[in-house]
């Protein structure tokens, strides 16, 4: 009777997690994943698909999850719609943000996907050069509104900072190539293959400011349930313990 009642239980433990895992997968599968244009984590190829360093990572984890997701659900469109949707909606997924303390309580995380440093960047002509942070109020700082280096800036300089924002990066770094901003707060190496983008010599602007390093992740929604976010941390996990 004995062996009987733990072949029950045993049986009953095995059916349980079958059926939370089940729920789980389901639940990453009905998502709404959002993305923005930000080579080389992510962005839209000349064909029209998204490709780059978090994609590839997030394919694999939803393998790992047994999942199959195909990078053309995936919603591409601009950061400050995106991020207004993360915070607002449930069971949504937003990449590649980057994680600092003044976001950590805002939203779910998974990741990381890659160190990041955010920046401020100059035309080298202007031979701009800052001493002391004070001295950066006498500059107009170009940014995509909600985006990190937005965030950082006013964090640093607070509200009475001579701020541009364009929901484009191609349209920032074309206004700091012709001088209509002073600097552009961004990720650097994003900035760079911008400035490829628009025909633009990166060697010709330079980084006078570090903002931050940090590192990437994929953030979810807080009305997302934990269980799903900590079920692709752990198929994260094994596709870098696979590495």
């Amino acid at each position: 009777m004995h062996n009987k009642n733990v072949f029950i239980v045993f049986w009953f433990c095995m059916f349980s997690l079958f059926f939370t895992q089940k729920i789980i997968a389901v639940s990453l599968e009905k998502l709404v994943v959002l993305a923005e244009d930000y080579p080389p984590y992510n962005y839209l190829s000349e064909d029209g698909e998204l490709k780059g360093i978090a994609v590839d990572l997030l394919v694999a984890a939803y393998k790992k999850a047994g999942i199959k997701l195909n990078p053309s659900y995936i919603k591409v469109q601009p950061w400050p719609r995106s991020y207004r949707q993360l915070e607002k909606d449930e069971n949504t997924m937003l990449f590649s943000m980057t994680r600092t303390p003044a976001r950590e309580s805002l939203f779910r995380w998974a990741g990381p996907i890659s160190k990041t440093k955010v920046v401020l960047i100059a035309k080298k002509s202007r031979k701009i050069r800052v001493g002391f942070t004070c001295e950066l109020t006498n500059y107009f700082i170009g940014g995509i509104l909600d985006d990190i280096g937005i965030q950082l800036v006013r964090e640093l300089l607070g509200y009475n900072t001579n701020i541009l924002t364009s929901p484009y990066a191609n349209s920032l770094a074309k206004m700091l190539d012709r001088e209509r901003i002073d600097l552009w707060a961004y990720e650097e190496n994003t900035a760079k293959l911008f400035f490829e983008r628009n025909n633009l010599d990166p060697n010709n602007f330079e980084s006078i400011y570090t903002l931050s390093e940090s590192e990437l992740f994929y953030a979810f929604s807080l009305k997302t349930d934990q269980k799903i976010v900590d079920r692709l941390q752990k198929a994260i996990d094994e596709v870098r313990g696979n590495e």
